[in-house]
């Protein structure tokens, strides 16, 4: 018998991994055990363990949760991220490039014309790996001559001949 989920779990990010073991932590500090102790169980250094202590005896377990980031919030909110991400999942060329390649500039262009925000480069790149969990991908390059039946040919037969030196 095997088990499948009914729905995929997405994976913890860092920071939420972070926060669950500063929470698991906090929940050793109330069993008592020692910060040794704790820092070889959540696989931390001991520094790490008395510093949260130290946040835990001032404001208990809710000290050691994340707080939101502080700064300017992004240009795009979460219903416009979706938007572009439908968007770019029907290919560049879908959008009337040639290619059926993204790139920053090609990105940018999408995202004005789906949104309405004109972004930098730099703020691009943050949307595609940070918030679409992208990642850079470079096509091959190969040659239009090249054979790979007669690659494979040659690997089989000459390369074995070469090699012995017959």
């Amino acid at each position: 018998m095997s088990f499948k989920p009914s729905s995929v779990v997405p994976p913890l990010t860092r920071p939420q991994l972070s926060e669950a073991r500063r929470v698991r932590a906090a929940e050793l500090f109330e069993q008592g055990r020692s910060g040794a102790e704790i820092a070889w169980m959540l696989g931390v250094s001991e520094e790490s363990v008395r510093r949260w202590r130290r946040v835990w005896e001032e404001g208990g377990a809710d000290g050691l949760r994340r707080r939101p980031a502080s700064g300017r919030p992004p240009k795009l909110d979460d219903a416009q991220v979706e938007r572009v991400r439908a968007a770019l999942e029907q290919g560049a060329q879908a959008h009337g490039f040639e290619a059926d390649l993204w790139t920053l500039e090609r990105v940018g262009l999408v995202v004005e014309r789906v949104t309405g925000v004109a972004l930098s480069r730099a703020s691009v790149w943050r949307l595609l790996t940070g918030r679409l969990g992208w990642s850079l991908q470079r096509p091959e390059r190969r040659a239009v001559e090249r054979d790979e039946s007669e690659i494979a040919r040659w690997i089989a037969h000459e390369w074995p001949r070469i090699k012995k030196g017959r």
